[in-house]
């Protein structure tokens, strides 16, 4: 039986984790968590979102912009967020409306694609 959701996992082109940390920990604000010693030397580096981890991997060879993939994070309000990431450079991509949700997309700065999304 599945109990509940660990972590997800998107990659970067390896090389490019301080572009990475300023973009997610920096304008996202999310939290670096230490990686365990027996992962360290693979590149990358985690997160902690909420009660749950994302850990941001390195691999190259991927077009990040060629997937519909993505991992959506849930806010209160999604305007502050429309208006932080257009100021840092970031498209702001519209999403289809689906009931009882206020969302929009984008893609970091390594093509990967991400969701805000409120309740309403």
């Amino acid at each position: 039986m599945i109990i509940g959701m660990h972590h997800a996992q998107i990659t970067i082109p390896k090389g490019t984790e301080e572009e990475g940390r300023n973009f997610y920990c920096k304008v996202l604000g999310l939290k670096e968590i230490e990686k365990p010693d027996p992962l360290k030397g693979r590149g990358g580096f985690w997160l902690q979102v909420g009660d749950r981890e994302v850990h941001v991997g390195t691999e190259n060879g991927f077009d990040r912009n060629s997937t519909k993939s993505h991992i959506a994070y849930l806010v209160e309000d999604v305007a502050p967020w429309r208006t932080k990431l257009t100021e840092n450079g970031i498209k702001i991509l519209e999403s289809v409306a689906i009931p009882k949700y206020d969302r929009f997309e984008f893609r970091d700065p390594f093509g990967n694609r991400v969701e805000i999304i409120a309740s309403i």
